[in-house]
Order: structure tokens, then C-alpha cells, then sequence
């Protein structure tokens, strides 16, 4: 059997390895999470080094190893340079990949985690003037994706149907007022409606809209993904800290 494969994905992070080498993390379309050694990529003139840059979508040839996959060819499909040429960017993208590298299973392929982080960093690599949208609909799809989706259409505990005006981190959406405990914070349709549209896999064409219109109500559902995200997938987003925010709006909804 052979010890070579070819296999598709993206570049999640890069590290140091030795004097001239690199540990490069990527989410493969068939082997999911996978850390490999890239010989001599750090060397000047390093073909493999610049193909390998975080962000980037590859077409790889790797070679079975003790400890790592180690890199034979690389070539680019998407570059995404533009996430690593401006610093707002880089901020958003890290986000996206501080996420995978999270919920992503060493060597198991997950085709819808795959989907969405290619089309989360293809919508950013259009340089959006607010691409802190684009990552808190991240937040939201992303936890859908690995099994906890957030519900606006009806109540998230005993599936009344809504509209309803509780909207609840540890519940899981929104909640009728009788499952809504006291503290449960109540919040304005605007909020509700901006909540789902962040959170509408089909809905990437709708965020920039949805940052230009909605003002406050964008501003708290944004607060309201990244206490989501972190409460259901048990991790501090320390990276999202870096993202540039709107202007201060509603109180948070963390409850």
C-alpha cells in the first residue's frame, strides 16, 4: 500500500520546526484536522514555504510519517492573500481558524465544517468593510455544524412556536415566557431577525446588509454569537479580542 496520498484543504496555522522546516495544521477534505512536517519551508525561495501560508486553500501530496504527514508538492487553489495583507482581515480569519482547529477531529472528514470555513474565508477575501459580521455568523454556523444550532423560530426548550422575545445563550435561542427564567434578558424583534440572518448558512449575501442597517440590534446580536459560540463549544475565543468592533450599542446578552 503506498505510503503517498494527495488530498485538498486549508491552511489553519504554521509554527517553527527546527532550523529551516514547519509544522503546518490543515483541514483536509478527506482526512480532516492534520498536523505536517514541511521540510525546508522556512529556506529562502521555499516554493513549498510560500504556498503554505495561513488561510490558503492546497492541493497537497503528503507522505505517511512516524509523527507527521510530511509534505511532498503543494499547489495553490485559493490564495487568499488579501487575508494576510491587511490586518483586519488576519484578525477575522484567525478567528475562523482559532474555531476549526477547535471542533475539527484529527483524521475524520467533515465535509459541512470544510464548506463553511472555505466560504467564511472566500467572503472575507472580498474585503468586506465590516467583517466582524462575517465572524459572528461564523460563530453561529459553526456551532450549528457541530450539533448545537441556535433556534429564533420557536421556543429552543419546548418547541412553542414563536415569535418569541427571551433570547437565551444557555437555551440555545429563543424562549417562550414560560420557559424563560427570571433573568432571561427579553430583546426587540431587530435583534431576533438579526440573529437568525447571522445565523442562515444561505445567508452570506445578506451580511453586509444586515452590518449597514441594523445599528444596535447587529451590534447585540454580534455579543449575543460570540457568548454562544464560547458557552456550547467550551472555549474562550481569545483571538476574536482582536477583531474590530462597531460602535458601542446595546448591553451584551449573555445569559
Amino acid at each position: 500500500m503506498s505510503r503517498s496520498y494527495r488530498d485538498r484543504g486549508v491552511v489553519l496555522r504554521t509554527q517553527r520546526l527546527g532550523e529551516a522546516d514547519r509544522i503546518v495544521t490543515l483541514l483536509l477534505e478527506g482526512r480532516g484536522l492534520t498536523r505536517t512536517a514541511a521540510k525546508g519551508a522556512r529556506r529562502p525561495g521555499s516554493r513549498i514555504g510560500a504556498r503554505l501560508e495561513p488561510f490558503a486553500v492546497v492541493d497537497v501530496e503528503l507522505h505517511r510519517g512516524r509523527t507527521f504527514e510530511v509534505v511532498r508538492q503543494v499547489e495553490t487553489v485559493e490564495a487568499n492573500a488579501a487575508l494576510r495583507a491587511d490586518d483586519r482581515l488576519w484578525a477575522a480569519a484567525s478567528v475562523l481558524a482559532e474555531v476549526v482547529l477547535h471542533v475539527a477531529v484529527e483524521g475524520e472528514r467533515d465535509h459541512g465544517l470544510q464548506r463553511l470555513l472555505r466560504a467564511g474565508l472566500a467572503a472575507l477575501a472580498t474585503a468586506p468593510a465590516e467583517p466582524d459580521v462575517f465572524v459572528d455568523a461564523f460563530l453561529l454556523r459553526a456551532a450549528s455544524a457541530v450539533g448545537f444550532p441556535v433556534r429564533t423560530g420557536s421556543c429552543a426548550r419546548c418547541d412553542a412556536p414563536g415569535p418569541h422575545a427571551h433570547l437565551s445563550v444557555v437555551g440555545g435561542g429563543t424562549l417562550c415566557g414560560d420557559c424563560a427564567g427570571e433573568g432571561t434578558q427579553r430583546v426587540g424583534a431587530g435583534v431576533v431577525a438579526a440573529v437568525r440572518t447571522l445565523a442562515d448558512d444561505g445567508a452570506w449575501q445578506a451580511l453586509p446588509g444586515l452590518a449597514r442597517e441594523a445599528g444596535p440590534d447587529r451590534v447585540r446580536a454580534g455579543s449575543y454569537a460570540r457568548a454562544y459560540a464560547e458557552h456550547h463549544l467550551d472555549r474562550r475565543l481569545r483571538s476574536y479580542d482582536a477583531v474590530e468592533r462597531p460602535g458601542p450599542g446595546s448591553p451584551e446578552v449573555r445569559e
